[in-house]
């Protein structure tokens, strides 16, 4: 095996601020616990959830059917509806009530959720703001009014009103593998949307032609979700976290005035009954078309703006396996659909909207929607449901099938370049919800970043597909690191409840968005993390994941051990700062005279002796009904055996032996080969605490460029400074980290070092075959040098 032996002789550069200083400004342990495995702080894996993140064989989930009728009022402004509801026990425990959602009841004064925020006295206010402090002080008669509550028999069930929820105590316990049927009368006031906000649902009235546009979602009281990891979900609804639902089947009837036309969860049943004929012969023709076709067009809906009707019809909609239902209904409403096929299976996409937000919708909605559930289909399931939604009424939120966006032009129809992107980026998010949360059912209450999280990287890489140069303002790492500088007072962790985070949008939707995008394309790379996030949809879907199940699911599907990125990004708040501190620059002095050759003699090792006779060796000595294989076994007593009794001297002249070490010059082809070498060790520090790899890209002095990757786990064993060596063909011009901004650094001016002196010369040197005789057999620095990546 030939040798290289090199002897270095390296001039140091020195780049930003040197880490000793930091290191002396900050001191403390070198290494802490951000390579540690996540242990205890993941739950325990049962038999309902495994180690490997997927449900386990007894995992199960409770099941709710309902079957709704209910009536708008819209001169008053009122919702009437009764319910009933078959809930079935699938779990493993015995329940003495369920628990229910009164969202409508944080429109209440009196029952809302009363999760007050601190306030001050302002230098202005107006009129508005001033009437909500007035009016916080009486019953405003907003929320559900519960009007009867009773078993399939009729008889009166007992229960209790608790702010947004309510428990409705049974009759008799209701026993693993039984149904409960209850029946609920209930009605209430409809909010001004546009005035209180809070549950998303209500009403925007449209002062120019005297109409409303109702958004009617957490309508109805709900079932809460009762579960394996924290029993029943009842957390109270604040207007912020959001929801966790039990599937379901769903009838609805809805009764509305005749001339309104209604989108809703599930495909409607009567489309012949509550469709002209030549609006339902657009709708059949429109099964088959290649751009959106409108089923009700502008001038019949501005038509209707003006001929309000007084009577009534009543709309009939069924939905299999959905966690919630919603609807929207007016008269204003054009309606266009366009089929799209998603493995296969033909969905229709559609979209409902007023004039208002005519000449941006009817040119982009509908395919945005068809574009949406296409992609999203391709990076985790099929889309499973027949229909998919879009209603401008805006805003941004999402049910099952259905969502409801913004997007309105000028009033003559014209648009900034702004507004459309805003719109399309909202139609995708709010479409791409169908997925997460509505069929990887997570529990918005207690993770947003779950369902806006995964939602919105999803959102980002449809967005990309959608147009490659389309602004997304999330996903990509450089967009998030303006947060991610904010003193630690204004940050919390990802793994922060809905209800306690400053920064809402940052923490739930764009931080951990942020972190997918690096995993897929800066940790992991495509293809594993493509294949491992598909996993963790096709594992969950209709079910109900938790954090753990997702961290857990990506890493056994990948072979990646991410117990550090995990630990990092979602569990802390440290931020990624990478600091090129130093570059040392040297050349292979392949010429120079090679030193004298060295002999090494050593002798047979003296005998180990105990120094100390411990507490066990002398009790085991002592123990009678001990017996030692040496003293069974004689052919075990060698030299070592008895100088360690005492019956054999050792011999400190015996037994030498010499290990020659020699150096020679190189042959012609070697000196040929390193002497046009340059080599580099950089030294780098890790000033915000976060974890990642190192990019490190070489511009050489021919203009060229070069990108070296190393992984997180080079810090593994020094968590604050690293270096690492490297040879290159040719000379440096200049080096920067991250050159592709992947990783959110949050400071980039000591990501860079700019000019090379003149190197120092090392020497190099063959040595003799036969000196490398009884060493290591391991690859010598210079064989190494061939894989960047062993460095």
């Amino acid at each position: 095996m030939k040798r290289i032996l090199l002897i270095f002789g390296l001039q140091l550069i020195a780049c930003s601020i040197l880490l000793a200083q930091d290191i002396e400004n900050n001191p403390g342990s070198n290494h802490g616990n951000k390579f540690e495995q996540l242990g205890v702080i993941l739950p325990t894996p049962n038999e309902y959830r495994t180690a490997s993140g997927a449900p386990g064989p007894k995992y199960w989930q409770q099941r709710a059917d309902y079957d709704i009728k209910c009536e708008l009022d819209e001169p008053n402004l009122k919702l009437t509806g009764s319910e009933i509801i078959t809930y079935y026990n699938n779990s493993p425990d015995v329940l003495t009530y369920l628990w229910l959602q009164l969202d409508e009841n944080e429109h209440s004064t009196v029952n809302n959720a009363n999760y007050q925020m601190s306030s001050s006295l302002p230098n202005q206010a107006n009129d508005k703001s001033l009437e909500r402090l007035e009016e916080a002080k009486s019953d405003n008669d907003f929320g559900d009014k519960i009007t009867r509550i009773t078993d399939a028999t009729g008889k009166k069930l007992s229960f209790v009103v608790n702010k947004t929820m309510m428990r409705i105590d049974l009759p008799a316990a209701l026993k693993p593998g039984q149904k409960f049927i209850l029946n609920i009368d209930w009605n209430y006031k409809i909010p001004d949307r546009m005035k209180y906000g809070g549950s998303r649902g209500g009403y925007e009235y449209f002062p120019e032609d005297g109409n409303s546009l109702f958004t009617m979602s957490q309508w109805y009281p709900r079932l809460c979700v009762y579960s394996d990891f924290q029993g029943w979900q009842n957390h109270q609804f604040t207007g912020r976290g959001e929801f966790a639902l039990t599937f379901g089947n769903f009838k609805v009837q809805m009764t509305v005035p005749s001339d309104h036309i209604i989108g809703a969860t599930g495909e409607c049943q009567n489309y012949a009954q509550v469709l002209s004929p030549a609006q339902l012969s657009r709708w059949q023709k429109a099964q088959m078309v290649k751009e959106p076709l409108q089923i009700v067009n502008l001038e019949e809906a501005k038509a209707k703006e003006k001929t309000k009707s007084t009577q009534k019809k009543t709309w009939v909609f069924k939905a299999d396996n959905v966690r919630d239902f919603a609807w929207g209904s007016s008269r204003k409403f054009i309606w266009d659909a366009l089929p799209a096929i998603v493995e296969g299976k033909k969905v229709m996409c559609m979209s409902y909207y007023g004039k208002e937000a005519y000449n941006m919708y009817s040119k982009y909605s509908t395919k945005a929607v068809a574009h949406t559930i296409k992609t999203y289909s391709k990076f985790t399931i099929p889309y499973p449901y027949p229909v998919a939604q879009s209603v401008e009424a805006a805003n941004g939120m999402e049910y099952p099938m259905i969502c409801f966006n913004f997007g309105r032009t000028e009033k003559d129809g014209t648009y900034s370049e702004a507004v459309k992107n805003g719109m399309l980026g909202v139609i995708i998010h709010e479409v791409g919800h169908n997925f997460f949360p509505m069929i990887i059912n997570s529990d918005e209450r207690q993770w947003s970043w779950m369902d806006e999280g995964l939602n919105t990287f999803v959102e980002y890489l449809t967005e990309e597909l959608w147009d490659n140069k389309f602004p997304s303002k999330r996903g990509p790492a450089f967009t998030i690191t303006d947060y991610m500088k904010l003193p630690k007072d204004q940050l919390e962790p990802i793994m922060t409840n809905s209800e306690n985070i400053i920064g809402f949008g940052p923490n739930a939707y764009s931080k951990p968005a942020t972190g997918l995008n690096i995993l897929r394309e800066t940790v992991m790379g495509r293809q594993l993390f493509d294949y491992s996030f598909k996993e963790y949809a096709r594992r969950w879907a209709f079910k109900h994941p938790t954090p753990a199940d997702l961290f857990r699911t990506l890493e056994d599907a990948s072979g990646e051990d991410l117990d550090w990125f995990w630990r990092g990004w979602f569990y802390s708040t440290d931020a990624c700062d990478l600091s090129l501190d130093s570059v040392k620059y040297a050349k292979a002095d392949v010429n120079a005279a090679p030193p004298a050759d060295r002999t090494m003699s050593t002798k047979v090792a003296k005998p180990a002796v105990n120094s100390f006779e411990d507490i066990s060796k002398i009790r085991n000595k002592n123990d009678k009904n001990i017996t030692f294989e040496t003293d069974a076994d004689t052919a075990t007593r060698d030299f070592y055996w008895r100088y360690d009794r005492s019956l054999e001297p050792y011999d400190s002249s015996a037994s030498t032996h010499s290990i020659s070490s020699s150096l020679t010059d190189l042959d012609a082809a070697q000196k040929e080969k390193y002497a046009g070498k340059n080599f580099y060790e950089l030294t780098f520090s890790n000033k915000g605490g976060l974890v990642m790899p190192i990019i490190v890209e070489w511009t050489f002095k021919d203009g060229t460029k070069e990108i070296d990757r190393i992984p997180a786990q080079i810090w593994r064993l020094n968590e604050k400074k690293v270096t690492k060596f490297f040879m290159k063909d040719k000379e440096v011009a200049s080096i920067k980290l991250d050159p592709m901004r992947e990783t959110a650094d949050i400071d980039e001016s000591n990501n860079t070092w700019g000019s090379i002196p003149e190197p120092t010369k090392f020497s190099v040197f063959k040595q003799k075959l036969d000196a490398a005789r009884g060493q290591s057999q391991g690859l010598n620095p210079m064989q190494k040098a061939k894989e960047k990546k062993s460095f």
